[in-house]
């Protein structure tokens, strides 16, 4: 005994509906690959080349009136910039913030800084580095 099929015959009809999204679902994922592409390569320029200053928190250490901060800056040789530095209470109070400058020919600077605060600060947080 034979089966019936439900399938119309091939050619019959022209391209199915799915033929016709799935053809479109790849063009549309090559534009959206193609634009994430674009973006990654964009921000990853501007990190690695035209980055001129960045640091880095490695440790702090807190007291009753200050929070020392061991900071580790990357720079371009002769850039000068700032890095802000935040601490706050164990409330989650801000108790302390202050802009620290650094220069010179290093390329690499490591140093520790002082943040005085109102309050004991429990945190201490690098917000940012700027170059001049």
């Amino acid at each position: 005994m034979s089966t019936a099929t439900t399938r119309a015959p091939e050619g019959r009809y022209g391209r199915s509906s799915d033929e016709r999204a799935d053809r479109t679902l790849k063009v549309l994922g090559a534009v959206l690959g193609a634009v994430f592409l674009l973006v990654i390569g964009y921000f990853g320029y501007y990190y690695i080349v035209q980055n001129k200053f960045s640091g880095e928190l490695i440790s702090f250490k807190t007291t009753e009136s200050a929070v020392q901060v061991h900071l580790e800056i990357r720079k371009d040789a002769g850039a000068a910039g700032y890095c802000t530095v935040r601490s706050q209470s164990e409330d989650g109070a801000e108790v302390g913030r202050a802009d620290f400058r650094f220069s010179g020919p290093d390329t690499r600077i490591d140093e520790v800084v002082t943040l005085r605060t109102t309050a004991r600060g429990t945190t201490a947080e690098l917000v940012g580095c700027h170059a001049d």
